[in-house]
């Protein structure tokens, strides 16, 4: 039977501000935006809560990005562009041909593949522009 949760102000907070950005914000940034509306809130209720919403699947991780982990509320499927040299996280909209591949895999692992998750990693437009600006200087 399922665990009943009381309504909590703090956590729809949480996740409305994940949900109103697509910078992909760590734990740390959610508190940061939401502690001068809410001024009790502590780090540890912004984790609990993230953790709760990544255990419903309302949030995901896209890994540890420069010692934080970073989250996306956008559940549509899409893949992931992390700068290697600021940091950022970037979506990425394009069609992957995933079909052939989840029944490939699943012949290899005699599994059920129920998701993926694709991260790109390289250098973000800003990182890349700056790096060709000064070689050309």
């Amino acid at each position: 039977m399922a665990k009943t949760r009381s309504y909590s102000k703090k956590r729809e907070g949480i996740l409305e501000v994940m949900r109103q950005t697509n910078c992909h914000p760590s734990a740390e940034w959610v508190y940061q935006k939401l502690k001068p509306k809410f001024p009790d809130l502590s780090l540890g209720t912004v984790y609990r809560n993230i953790s709760l919403f990544k255990e419903e699947g309302t949030v995901i991780s896209i890994g540890t990005v420069g010692g934080q982990e970073r989250y996306d509320a956008n559940l549509a499927p899409h893949a992931h562009l992390v700068c290697d040299k600021c940091g950022a996280v970037a979506d990425v909209w394009t069609e992957l041909p995933v079909d052939s591949f989840y029944q490939e895999v699943e012949g290899t692992c005699g599994g059920k593949i129920l998701r993926h998750e694709v991260i790109f990693h390289g250098l973000c437009q800003n990182c890349l522009e700056a790096e060709t600006a000064f070689i050309e200087s």
